[in-house]
Parts: structure tokens; C-alpha cells; sequence
């Protein structure tokens, strides 16, 4: 019945089976963030698949090298087997997954679950594993094809080599230039399209000092979703002196759309007029905030930034894209550098032409591909005669430059989820737990970085394939499971689709940063050193507002 059913995906392979029940069981284990029982499936039918992929590889690879095999009756006793020992691991899966999930529910303090829908797991896996290893067969199909015509000409080894090699190239064409090809057109149109929606009780600002106003030198209609609700979000002086008990002023902030200039350097010229006509620079902190590749600017980074400043702060944001940021990060990495680095250079060098002691302090900020692109925006050359005061990146992409340096060079003994770099002389990390204790006084320009050790976006790795990541050795972050262990190519998998889902996750965790945190990190890079009580009754203003 069993080689019936699994015929049509090809040989049945004992090794796949048993090294794919094995990645099943696995990819149901506790990973960074919680799923729900759909995900779950569908994740562990591309473990399973995985495995199975890897087996029928080894065993092709074993017979094409011309190694002994064991007679019919020892295989048909493995097959056997291996199939009992596979439904016994998918079955143990199953059993224990509703307690792996809860382990991961409680170091987020989420309320544990009862079941996770075994059967809805079982039948999705099942769905996504037939069409994966469907898949699989046409590519065999394919280098079979290639091979046979190829046989009469070429020994039978090079004949299979070029017929894998030709399947390939076709297999990457199909799936790069036709799917994922069409698919990044349909979401540019798509996403153009919401970015451009303006909703009926959206109107422009009065305010003449805002940016699509009457007087402001951007168009209302150009700044795109994002753009306006940032603008529209601005707090007034009595919102921040409630919180404070001092004057306040009102905040500054500018917002240059895709739609307000043709490329990154006149959008970066125009944000510079704009800022010079409202008075940023009057300001006494000036904030380059890069936005996510949506263009969203998360408000609660902004609001305890201006609050804590007595809204005495002007923030520029700019947009360089309308797709989500993992998807911006594979079409189009190069917009945001690129425009990240056109705001820095047209700021700081009309910033640096001012006097010393009248022009406002200079910093940047970034949340995930913004951070990535904060970091890309400048280099030593740029600022060794004029450092900004500060730098603040919070969830950095596992592709970001300097992180990964500093990350990589931490000192010995520190975590790779929390590490300490030359002892907090001029870089420094943070999390929900706080900042780890430094013995040296910290440099007048600051570098923070804001992470959570369950943010897949942070710690997802292409090496996770085949390499145990430095981030699970013991100590665990606060908010990952102890029981969360690294195995090839599954962790691999689970990680992945913790970064497409690390924004579901409870504020504090994950990828959702909270206000309070932020709220820590701007308290001690720009110094300000608010007592307790005001940074609580601003916590609670946070929580009040969903921030």
C-alpha cells in the first residue's frame, strides 16, 4: 500500500523515509516564536520533504558511485523497518507538540494551549509534503530525460552528472525568473497601490510647520500611507507636558514620500529644504530615522524619543520602498542603502557647515531593515571630523554589516544574543532584561542596538544548515526555550519561518519591539537620565496608547 501511495514521487527510499519522520519530529520541537496548528503543518511537511529529499539523495549518490547495496530480502526487512520507526517518531511528534508549543508560550507569557489540532498538522504536513516530493519527481523526471539522451554519446556517469546539471539550470529559471519573478511584480503593484490609498478621514494638516501642509514644500498626496500617519501622529506639547510636568514643544517631523521626487538624492534634498524651512535645525536633537521598507515608522520608538526631549526634536524620515521589509531585502536591497545613504551625506554636510556650539545633535535610527540601512548609510570617512552624537538600530537584520562584525569579535564570555564588544566603550546592546553591566565609561558618540533574543529576523543564518548557531549555547535569551536544541537543516527551517512570523508575536518579544525598551535605549544614548517616576508615568502613557 505504502509504495502505491509514494510511487508517484519516486523511488521509495527507506533512508528518506526514516530521515524524514526524523525532521518531522524535529521541526514540531520549540522553536523562537509560537505557531499556530496550520503553520506547524506546513512547516512540517517541508521538514519531512527535506529529509526524504536528502535520503533519496544519499542513496542515488551511493548507487551512482557503484557502492555494494544489500540484497532484496535484508532491503525489504529496512524498508520495513524504517517505516515502523517513521510513523512511531511522526506519531511521538503529534503527542508531544502541544507541550513543546507551551514551553515556548511560557517564557513569553502567553497562556498555554490545550491542543495544537494534531490532526490539522497531520493534514496539512500531508498536503505539503505530497506536493514538495511531487516536485521532486519532475526534477528527476527531468535529469532522467536529459541522461538518457545524452547515454549514447556520453559515459552514463557524466551522462546523469549533466542531466542534474541541465535540470537545475531549468528548475532556477522557472522558479527566479518566472515565479518568484512575477510574484515581485504582482506585490510592487499591489503595495504600490495600498501605499497610494488615502482614506476618507485622512485630511492635511493645518499646521503649517507640517509636512503636507499648505505651506510645506511636499504634496499631501505624495507621502504615502505611512508618511501620513506619521505626520498625522505628531504628539502637541500638552500631550508631553501631562506626562513630564515641564514646558514642551510640539515635535518636528518631516516625511518625504516615493511619490515627492524621482530618485533617493532629490528626495534627500527635499527633506533638507523642508527641514531648514520648519527650523529642525534649531532643534536641540536632530534624528535621521531610516523607515522599514514599507516606510512605516514605528511609533513607539518616536513617542518616549520626543517625550523624554520635551518634544525639543525634529525626526526625517524618507521612503525608499512600499514592499514589506523581507521582501524589499530580495528585490530591491540596494533602494534603501542607497537612500539611507543620500538623506546622511545632504544632512550632515549642511549639519557640519553650522557652528559647533548652536547646531542641534546629531542621530540616527533604524528598525530592522532601517537599522540595516542606518549602518550602510555612513562610513569612517564620512564622520571622523564630525561624529553624530548617536546611533540607534533596533532588531538589525541577520544580514547587517557592523553587527555581524561586532557580534562575531564579542567579548569572551558574553552572549552571541546579548554580547558586550571592548567592554561598552562605544558599542553597546539591550534588550527587554536591560543593558548588561560595563566597568568603562561610555564614549560621547553611542552606538545602541535593541534586540530580543527570540527575533528570528535577527538570528536567522543561511549556516544554520549545517552549523549549531553560537546564540543557543547556555545560557538561552530570556524569551527562547530551554528546550530548544539546533538540528541540521530542520532549525534551519523552523528559524525561517520564525523570521516570516516574527512579527506575531506579543509586544516584547519577537519582532515587535516595546516602547518601554525603546524608551531605556534613548534614555541612555542621549543622555537625558529621566528619574524613575517620569519614565514610568511615560510606560504608562506607552501602554495606554498600545505602544
Amino acid at each position: 500500500m505504502w509504495r502505491k501511495i509514494l510511487r508517484p514521487f519516486g523511488v521509495v527510499s527507506s533512508l528518506g523515509i526514516l530521515l524524514g519522520a526524523m525532521c518531522f519530529f524535529t521541526a514540531l520541537s520549540p522553536s523562537l516564536v509560537p505557531r499556530t496548528g496550520l503553520l506547524q503543518g506546513v512547516l512540517a511537511g517541508c521538514c519531512f520533504a527535506a529529509g526524504y529529499g536528502i535520503g533519496v539523495l544519499v542513496s542515488s549518490l551511493w548507487r551512482w558511485l557503484g557502492l555494494p547495496v544489500p540484497k532484496p530480502l535484508l532491503l525489504r526487512r529496512i524498508y520495513f523497518t524504517a517505516l515502523i520507526l517513521g510513523a512511531v517518531l511522526i506519531l511521538a511528534a503529534l503527542i508531544l507538540a502541544a507541550g513543546w508549543q507551551n514551553d515556548v508560550h511560557r517564557v513569553m507569557g502567553l497562556p498555554p494551549v490545550e491542543s495544537v489540532r494534531p490532526f490539522t498538522i497531520a493534514g496539512v504536513a500531508l498536503v505539503v509534503a505530497c506536493i514538495l516530493l511531487a516536485i521532486g519527481r519532475l526534477f528527476r523526471r527531468s535529469v532522467a530525460t536529459v541522461s538518457s539522451r545524452l547515454s549514447g554519446h556520453l559515459p552514463k556517469k557524466i551522462a546523469i552528472l549533466t542531466g542534474v546539471i541541465v535540470a537545475l539550470a531549468l528548475f532556477n529559471f522557472i522558479g527566479n525568473d518566472v515565479i518568484l519573478g512575477q510574484g515581485f511584480k504582482l506585490f510592487d503593484r499591489t503595495y504600490a497601490r495600498v501605499d497610494a490609498t488615502i482614506s476618507d478621514d485622512t485630511v492635511p494638516p493645518s499646521d503649517l510647520l507640517k509636512s503636507g501642509s499648505p505651506d510645506s514644500l511636499l504634496d499631501w498626496n505624495t507621502l504615502g500611507a505611512e508618511g501620513r500617519k506619521f505626520i498625522l501622529a505628531t504628539p502637541d506639547a500638552d500631550q508631553i507636558s501631562a506626562i513630564t510636568n515641564r514646558p514642551a514643544l510640539e515635535p518636528l517631523r518631516v516625511y518625504v514620500g516615493m511619490g515627492s521626487a524621482e530618485d533617493a538624492d532629490a528626495r534627500a534634498q527635499l527633506a533638507l529644504n523642508e527641514a531648514i524651512r520648519i527650523g529642525a535645525f534649531e532643534r536641540k536633537v536632530l534624528v535621521l530615522a531610516t523607515p522599514t521598507g514599507t516606510g512605516w515608522m514605528d511609533p513607539s520608538a518616536h513617542f518616549p524619543l520626543e517625550t523624554l526631549l520635551d518634544g525639543d526634536v525634529a525626526t526625517i524620515g524618507v521612503q525608499y520602498s512600499y514592499l514589506p521589509s523581507w521582501l524589499s531585502l530580495l528585490a530591491v536591497p540596494e533602494y534603501g542603502s542607497e537612500s539611507a545613504r543620500a538623506v546622511f551625506l545632504a544632512f550632515h554636510d549642511y549639519w557640519e557647515t553650522l557652528p559647533v556650539d548652536s547646531r542641534p545633535q546629531l542621530y540616527l535610527f533604524g528598525l530592522s531593515l532601517g537599522a540595516m540601512n542606518t549602518d550602510l548609510s555612513y562610513d569612517y570617512y564620512d564622520i571622523v571630523d564630525a561624529p553624530p552624537n548617536g546611533v540607534f538600530m533596533a532588531g538589525p537584520p541577520f544580514t547587517s554589516r557592523s553587527w555581524n562584525q561586532i557580534t562575531h569579535d564579542r567579548d569572551a564570555g558574553s552572549p552571541a544574543w546579548l554580547p558586550t564588544f571592548r567592554d561598552g566603550k562605544v558599542v553597546r546592546f539591550t534588550s527587554q532584561k536591560g543593558m548588561p553591566e560595563h566597568q568603562t565609561r561610555w564614549a560621547d558618540t553611542r552606538i545602541l542596538y535593541l534586540q530580543y533574543a527570540s527575533d528570528g529576523i535577527v538570528f536567522f543564518s543561511p549556516s544554520l544548515i549545517w552549523q549549531r548557531p553560537q546564540w543557543l549555547d547556555n545560557p538561552h535569551g530570556p524569551d527562547v526555550s530551554p528546550k530548544l536544541t539546533w538540528f541540521p537543516v530542520v532549525t534551519f527551517l523552523q528559524v525561517g519561518f520564525d523570521l516570516l512570523t516574527a512579527t506575531s508575536t506579543p509586544r516584547g518579544h519577537g519582532h515587535v519591539y516595546d516602547g518601554g525598551d525603546y524608551m531605556e535605549g534613548w534614555n541612555a544614548i542621549l543622555k537625558t537620565e529621566r528619574p524613575q517616576d517620569e519614565r514610568q508615568r511615560l510606560r504608562a502613557a506607552m501602554k495606554e496608547q498600545e505602544l
